[in-house]
């Protein structure tokens, strides 16, 4: 397997934008991944495109990239779609990573796009309906009511995760009032006003006990990484951020069952040589405030148990020991669902190259990005882990 470098990054701002497409937000991170590059698009060998909920809320089905990125100059290369609920872009960049890797190609470029406002908020909320097993039963202790199906799931895995672990609703706070933050300092991000503790908790409850700012929000996007050979890279001036694993795991309904994000975070521990204890920034699925107190268990950056002193500590904080979602996060940069995993990776790669502005982590060079998808079985269905270094 060669070494596969991040030669290119582009992304737009997310947030909520009724007036724009798929295309209008593809065509403005490609050309914006493909300048950073230094890379003109006859270049590009292979397209990966990342998307969850086209078909649903716009009605564009399966030439989903072709249609999206007909506009970009890259068409004539084989385009690949990739729909993994909200895992998809960085299904996508695994397979980009693959092809490098392989020998296949020496160009690829991987776009997340996600179009997921709409008029009528019902259909929004409905493209997420899709993304856990029909046929199963939902969740022991699930209540319907929030009109966001994964918002109740997440509910009750919040209330269980308080029996089970200590710590209270204001811990979950303390997440939201660190990704607020950051997100203040993200030119990019859906939302840039600081909060308190306070306005948190007294923020509209929408599934018990998480309240409206604990929740991640319907938002648009999108992200584009151009991967390329180290050969390639040589002939490029942009600096090499280097692919250290990358790793995707799929949920088990039988047998012995490990979370899927601790799978695919061992996975890609021993896959780079390396440990939690040599990351130095990440980026992590918090579609929930608890969402993060669960990753911090699950990615090893704390043991079993000691979520709640961590977020308490500060270290996750902007300028902290372990920085976590320095971006503001899927609930402050928001979580345009198919963009969400290649915006992670965008981020990433700031940090490593030094050109995060007031989000910095200073001396950077190994990041970890952790990215879920979908429910199934009581866990996620899918998580991907990737691992990028200098």
């Amino acid at each position: 397997m060669r070494d596969v470098i991040v030669s290119g990054i582009g992304m737009t701002h997310f947030g909520k934008f009724l007036d724009r497409g798929l295309k209008s937000l593809s065509e403005e991170a490609v050309a914006a991944a493909l300048k950073d590059a230094g890379v003109v698009p006859d270049q590009v060998e292979q397209v990966v495109f990342g998307n969850a909920a086209a078909g649903v809320v716009t009605g564009q089905e399966m030439i989903r990239a072709q249609s999206a990125l007909r506009n970009t100059g890259l068409g004539g290369a084989p385009m690949f779609n990739v729909e993994n609920a909200c895992a998809s872009s960085s299904s996508g960049f695994h397979l980009g990573w693959l092809m490098i890797a392989s020998g296949q190609a020496e160009c690829v470029i991987v776009v997340g796009t996600e179009k997921l406002t709409h008029q009528d908020k019902a259909v929004s909320f409905g493209a997420f309906a899709g993304a856990v097993d029909i046929e199963e039963p939902l969740p022991e202790g699930f209540k319907e009511g929030s009109g966001s199906l994964f918002m109740d799931i997440y509910a009750v895995k919040a209330r269980n995760w308080l029996i089970s672990n200590g710590g209270s609703p204001e811990d979950f706070a303390r997440v939201v009032v660190k990704s607020r933050h950051a997100g203040s300092l993200n030119p990019i991000a859906q939302f840039r006003k600081n909060t308190s503790i306070e306005e948190v908790l007294q923020s509209r409850l929408v599934s018990d006990p998480l309240t409206l700012f604990m929740c991640s929000s319907i938002g648009d996007g999108s992200a584009a990484i151009v991967l390329t050979s180290e050969a390639f890279a040589s002939q490029l001036e942009t600096p090499n951020i280097r692919v250290r694993a990358s790793a995707v795991v799929s949920a088990k309904s039988h047998g012995d069952r490990e979370l899927v994000a601790v799978t695919a975070a061992n996975k890609a521990y021993e896959m780079a040589g390396l440990g939690p204890e040599d990351l130095d920034v990440v980026e992590l699925h918090d579609a929930t405030a608890p969402a993060e107190l669960f990753h911090y268990e699950n990615l090893g950056l704390c043991d079993a148990g000691e979520a709640v002193a961590l977020i308490r500590s500060g270290d996750t904080a902007i300028g902290g020991r372990i920085p976590v979602n320095p971006s503001g996060g899927l609930m402050s940069r928001g979580h345009p669902i198919g963009a969400t995993g290649a915006g992670q990776i965008v981020e990433l790669v700031q940090h490593l190259r030094g050109t995060a502005g007031a989000r910095q982590t200073e001396g950077a060079k190994v990041a970890l990005a952790e990215n879920n998808g979908g429910q199934l079985a009581g866990d996620s269905a899918l998580a991907v882990v990737t691992i990028l270094s200098v």
